[in-house]
């Protein structure tokens, strides 16, 4: 990737919208995926730059069992909202590839009229491993996308299959999308799953609204059943967004309407009761101790004297000859290198 210069970057996404501001929008995604040192130095001090212009969006994601169809309701939302005057960027998790790595399910072709319009814009992203479906940089990428004036930011995640609980921790609504036919056993959704939805809809009801309307009804019930998890403060206090439930067609564009005023209702009381605030500092605080034990993760395994003996010490933990917690100390003191006495292999409880 040719090296920009982070102010030049920074200057073009708050720049007039245009193909330029597009351009540097991808460029400065790339920028924050990439892993050399040089341009996370980079990706940092753009990000610096920006954040004074951040924050100003709202983050919706959305996830579901494969087949429910995320990708045509994200479109139809993202069509639908771009026509009352929004911007909308949709971050994308796709599967990644076991073999190259990359993207496997390509969202930006899924989403061929959505990509089309220069009020939106689309990011493909592998997940790479990462757990909940969510990619690394995905929280980056959002912070760009807001400061390039996208109002409305959209994550879509990889399905249910992971925990999801990334993404309810980057975004300020959770929305949980299911099939008419969910209501027998909910598609063996997780229970902790279910708890974080902050809204369960029920998309391709023009298949079955019979269906659609039974699994309503027992996903309502079983969100009771839950207690709301984090969302509980009682049935009568209407200060407080509690989980709904509701049916839609992507397809038919029916309901969006719906879906969106739920939306709102939800920003609003989450505004008013400082909950939406409070969710965002936390968010901010978790992301940054993420970072922090990641990166230790990274030294800890670079780690000239650490490798000199991780062999042998995960051998000796095999052969049930050293306790696990104790191979772990003295590893991490190797790695801090708080007892010099380590280097000669002495072992300490």
């Amino acid at each position: 990737m040719r090296s920009v210069p982070p102010s030049s970057l920074a200057q073009a996404l708050l720049a007039n919208r245009g193909p330029a501001q597009r351009r540097a929008l991808a460029k400065a995604i790339t920028l924050l995926e990439s892993t050399r040192p040089d341009h996370r130095a980079q990706a940092d001090a753009l990000l610096t730059e920006l954040l004074p212009h951040t924050g100003k969006s709202f983050r919706l994601g959305i996830s579901g069992v494969p087949g429910v169809g995320k990708s045509t309701f994200i479109e139809a939302l993202g069509l639908f909202l771009i026509a009352r005057g929004h911007r909308v960027a949709v971050l994308a998790v796709d599967p990644s590839s076991s073999v190259s790595g990359g993207s496997i399910l390509g969202d930006k072709t899924r989403m061929e009229h959505l990509s089309m319009d220069e009020r939106a814009y689309i990011r493909p992203s592998p997940a790479s491993g990462t757990l909940g479906g969510v990619a690394e940089k995905t929280r980056e990428a959002m912070l760009v996308c807001e400061a390039a004036g996208h109002d409305v930011v959209i994550v879509e995640t990889v399905g249910v299959g992971q925990s999801e609980t990334a993404v309810a921790g980057m975004t300020d609504m959770y929305c949980l999308l299911q099939l008419p036919n969910a209501g027998d056993d909910l598609q063996a959704i997780k229970k902790g799953v279910m708890e974080l939805a902050d809204l369960v809809v029920i998309n391709k009801v023009d298949l079955d609204a019979a269906a659609a309307t039974r699994a309503q009804a027992q996903i309502t019930s079983s969100l009771r059943l839950l207690g709301y998890s984090g969302h509980s403060h009682g049935p009568h206090d209407e200060q407080v967004w509690h989980p709904q439930v509701m049916q839609l067609s992507a397809l038919k564009n029916q309901g969006l309407d719906r879906f969106w005023a739920a939306v709102a209702q939800f920003q609003k009381l989450q505004t008013a009761n400082g909950k939406l605030a409070a969710r965002r500092q936390q968010q901010a605080k978790d992301w940054m101790w993420e970072r922090i034990h990641a990166g230790l993760r990274q030294q800890f395994a670079a780690s000239l004297a650490v490798r000199g003996v991780l062999d042998d010490r995960t051998q000796q933990v095999l052969q049930g000859r050293l306790a696990a917690s104790t191979a772990a100390r003295e590893l991490l003191h190797l790695f801090s290198g708080s007892d010099p006495n380590l280097s000669n292999g002495n072992s300490h409880a």
